[in-house]
């Protein structure tokens, strides 16, 4: 069986997993779902590599940054980590993350998490379904996750 897999945090104020399961179900009939939650971004990486052993094509993974300096250097090293696995492993590993200084209000932030988590899951979908080439259609578009699209520059 195929096998797709979410990574999510505790500390996440949105629990933007719930929206990407939604359209993992919707678009990824035959797919085994697995969701590993952990307890902050610098605990991604090693939670998505325990989902890639488990023999999954694909991770989205979740993550939520806080506003302050240190928010912001653990950011940094669970985004080198998942570069570093997704070049060590070869699987598809698309990195979604809502910073908590994107928006003032909080329902601010619940949109833009909800739209980035569902946009993501759709492109994570489209490059399982459709391989390498699945997305260049969309190249130079300016497709934007979480905000409205801005189009390309003519």
């Amino acid at each position: 069986m195929k096998c797709v897999g979410v990574v999510d945090t505790t500390f996440a104020r949105v629990d933007m997993a719930r929206y990407v399961i939604e359209v993992f179900e919707r678009e990824l009939s035959g797919y085994k779902i697995v969701r590993h939650t952990v307890p902050g971004i610098k605990d991604i990486p090693a939670a998505a590599r325990r989902i890639i052993d488990l023999g999954c094509d694909g991770v989205i993974t979740l993550g939520w940054v806080g506003p302050g300096q240190v928010d912001k250097y653990s950011y940094l090293a669970s985004s080198v980590g998942l570069v570093m696995l997704g070049v060590m492993t070869g699987k598809v590993i698309i990195d979604v993350t809502v910073h908590e200084d994107e928006a003032e209000r909080p329902e601010d932030l619940k949109r833009i998490a909800v739209h980035r988590a569902k946009a993501h899951a759709e492109n994570l979908v489209a490059m399982l379904k459709g391989g390498l080439q699945a997305l260049t259609p969309k190249a130079g578009m300016g497709v934007r996750q979480g905000y409205p699209d801005v189009g390309p520059i003519r």
